[in-house]
Formats: structure tokens, sequence, C-alpha cells
């Protein structure tokens, strides 16, 4: 369990980052179970803490920065 410790999301490019968070969107409207969304929004939120941006500057940096 102490590995567990060492996860990190250096590795996920920019392009796997959006690509869950579209997931995301996209399996809450699919369900209608708001823990996708709320799960959405808890990374986002973190992430933009992290980065010290706005959600739209952090989603619209993803989507200018990574093809999908």
């Amino acid at each position: 369990m102490e590995q567990i410790d060492k996860v990190s999301i250096d590795s996920l490019s920019k392009k796997d980052l959006l690509l869950i968070i579209k997931a995301l969107e996209f399996t809450n409207e699919s369900t209608n179970l708001d823990d996708f969304i709320c799960l959405r929004n808890n990374i986002v939120k973190e992430l933009c803490f992290l980065t010290e941006t706005t959600e739209g500057e952090f989603i619209n940096y993803l989507e200018t920065h990574s093809e999908l």
C-alpha cells in the first residue's frame, strides 16, 4: 500500500486529462447519475487549485493544447 503514495498525474498527457473530464461529462449526461459529474467537478476543482487557474482557463487550455 505504500506504493499508492507515489501515484501522480504527472504522467497523464493533456489529451488524457481532457478525455477523462469529457468522459465523465458524457457518462453523467447518458446515465443521469450525479456521481460522475461530482467526480468531474472535484477533479477539475483540485487541478485548478494546483494550477492557480479558473475552471474556464483550465478547460480552455486543455482544449487548445490537446487534440481529441
